[in-house]
């Protein structure tokens, strides 16, 4: 009985990772494949094949994102960009959701940010426990003159869905920086801590455990 619960278990540890990996796959590719729904009905795969390709609207996302950036990298592009913008500042309730989501966006994507570029232990859910969280940048000026000391803020995700979790501020003095890049940390972190990061070096390089 024990050999057979051991090839059973062994099993598991082959599909789960391929399903699970094969359904977050099919989910990103049916979302992206929304952006079909764009080209008018008589040009679409579907009408003009007959059947659903999966991936063909994934293609044509990737191809929309690219010409998007290498159109807007000149100076006409750029003035088409500020022309767009203007038009949406004009609207109240599209400017306040257009602008929220674009600072947003154009933190996280930026490399000189400092957005989720930190991996940090913060005490988290009581003072005797210690949770794993990402450095979002510092308080706003109107923020930062209501406190004593310096803080800094954090995001602290859950488990296993790490894009819902809980954002603080946090005394920088009290959290404590990781030798952890992102991609490590949010494995650490789906996986439940079983999947741990890379032991490293003096010099910072990453060795087998």
């Amino acid at each position: 009985m024990s050999a057979i619960k051991k090839y059973f278990i062994t099993g598991l540890l082959i599909w789960v990772p391929l399903a699970i990996t094969a359904w977050v796959l099919s989910l990103i590719v049916r979302s992206m494949d929304q952006s079909l729904l764009l080209l008018p009905q008589a040009i679409r795969p579907e009408q003009l094949l007959g059947v659903y390709i999966p991936g063909i609207g994934a293609l044509l996302t990737l191809l929309i994102v690219f010409l998007t950036g290498l159109i807007t990298a000149n100076i006409v592009g750029q003035r088409l960009v500020r022309f767009w913008e203007g038009l949406l500042a004009r609207i109240p309730v599209v400017k306040s959701i257009y602008y929220s989501v674009k600072q947003v966006s154009d933190t996280l994507f930026s490399g000189s940010g400092v957005a989720f570029r930190k991996v940090l232990l913060v005490r988290y859910p009581h003072p005797e426990a210690w949770a794993v969280a990402f450095q979002t940048g510092h308080p706003a000026r109107d923020v930062a003159d209501m406190l004593s000391d310096e803080y800094v803020g954090v995001f602290i995700p859950t488990t296993p869905s790490p894009v819902n979790g809980f954002f603080f501020f946090v005394k920088k003095s009290d959290v404590i920086e990781l030798d952890m890049n992102v991609d490590e940390a949010l494995k650490y972190i789906v996986s439940m801590g079983v999947v741990a990061p890379p032991m490293r070096n003096p010099k910072g390089r990453a060795q087998n455990q």
